[in-house]
């Protein structure tokens, strides 16, 4: 792991990164939406980052930090069908909607590799 702790966690920087894009994109969301689809995405969002944080301050309990990233691994699958909900609602264009749910897809399979490697598997 790295020497400044969950900050040095590349799976971690992506994920703030992908959070403050949510942020910003859905501000431009219907204002109907306030308390649907954006508090969704901004939830699950803020989500992965924070349970991946959560994790790895408790990692001296193996089971404790692999279910922490488990959690995260699901706020990311949480992100990807709501960003293809945007995309199929028309909130987001599907350009820029593709390119979260690749970068979301991304964070999935780096979590999954983390998660193996912490379990052992």
């Amino acid at each position: 792991m790295a020497s400044d702790g969950f900050r040095g966690l590349m799976v971690w920087q992506r994920s703030m990164d992908a959070a403050e894009l949510v942020h910003s994109l859905s501000r431009s969301f219907p204002k109907d939406e306030l308390y649907g689809m954006v508090s969704q995405l901004r939830r699950a969002s803020t989500s992965v980052p924070m349970n991946i944080a959560e994790g790895y301050k408790r990692r001296r309990y193996k089971k404790d930090y692999v279910k922490f990233l488990i959690m995260a691994h699901g706020s990311e699958a949480e992100m990807e069908t709501a960003l293809e909900l945007c995309v199929r609602f028309k909130y987001v264009d599907a350009e820029r909607g593709s390119k979260l749910i690749a970068e979301y897809d991304e964070i999935g399979r780096m979590l999954s590799s983390l998660i193996d490697k912490i379990d052992g598997a």
